[in-house]
């Protein structure tokens, strides 16, 4: 009897399952009305309801008609819903499944478009930061990202856009190496200081960032006694940024310049909000980057 009992318990809950398994597979008619419902979901910015919509979609029908699509779209559902790690691998996979797809340079633009987004915090969109000064991790794999969209579809629709954020990108990271340098100069380390300004010449060149990169070179090779190529990229600085900071009344270089004080316990405790005087080093974007020139000063 006991037997019995234990059996029809089994049947029962197995019953059961079976009844929840058919209803979440029932939730749909066909893989048009899944595809529909996900698009509802989607234009009404409902990013988690939608990536179950295409998850489903994608696992009932792998090889229906909407198969290909809800993977873009999923994509997209990824980066919007704040995930960008899992936009990526979903790009990465499309790349891998599709690599002769029509669209396919969607999957590209949406891998740098995600890295893009990193760092693009709440507190960001509050205070305004200097992104230029803090890790330029996230910017160098949206820059590669985009790179690899160019150089494989230069044609793309999604080109232009991406070229306007590669020059945001590589104004950032070029900007992010002068920031090393000054803090370098601060340690006495001159030699990586120079590296620091020769890196921006070679990699990031037509950037507001090269004045001061000159100016690094210029002011380290001093310190390190090496005064014939101090004097070499001087020339080629007073040529071509006769107007920079470093240069005095007279026309000078002031090698006193790129010197760079403590802030003060106020500025400290605050984090820079208050006590906001300017930074010591090199740093000439009021006068060389039009997107500072008339812009408030960022917190630190």
């Amino acid at each position: 009897m006991r037997a019995v009992v234990f059996f029809l318990f089994g049947a029962l809950l197995a019953l059961a399952a079976g009844c929840s398994s058919n209803g979440e597979r029932q939730d749909f008619t066909s893989e048009a009305d899944l595809y529909e419902r996900a698009q509802s979901q989607l234009n009404r910015s409902n990013w988690e309801s939608a990536i179950r919509s295409l998850q489903l979609l994608e696992e009932h029908f792998p090889f229906g008609k909407y198969a290909e699509q809800a993977q873009l779209e999923l994509i997209y559902a990824y980066y919007r819903s704040g995930d960008p790690d899992a936009a990526t691998a979903s790009a990465d996979r499309f790349i891998r499944l599709h690599p002769q797809h029509r669209n396919v340079d969607y999957a590209y633009y949406m891998k740098g478009l995600a890295a893009y987004s990193k760092d693009e915090s709440f507190l960001a969109k509050i205070i305004p930061l200097d992104q230029t000064q803090r890790d330029p991790g996230a910017a160098r794999e949206s820059l590669a990202y985009f790179t690899q969209l160019l150089n494989r579809y230069p044609e793309s629709p999604y080109a232009q856009d991406a070229k306007k954020r590669m020059l945001y990108l590589r104004n950032r990271l070029a900007r992010y190496e002068i920031h090393v340098a000054n803090y370098y100069f601060k340690r006495g380390a001159y030699l990586a200081s120079v590296n620091r300004g020769q890196y921006v010449l070679e990699n990031y060149q037509e950037t507001p960032a090269v004045p001061d990169a000159l100016a690094v070179i210029v002011q380290g090779y001093h310190l390190l006694g090496m005064d014939e190529l101090a004097d070499r990229n001087l020339a080629v600085l007073r040529l071509n940024y006769p107007d920079h900071p470093a240069f005095d009344n007279s026309g000078e270089f002031n090698y006193q310049h790129g010197d760079i004080e403590e802030r003060s316990w106020v500025s400290r405790a605050t984090f820079g909000l208050f006590d906001k005087r300017d930074p010591r080093g090199f740093d000439s974007r009021r006068v060389y980057d039009p997107q500072y020139q008339d812009a408030p000063r960022a917190t630190q």
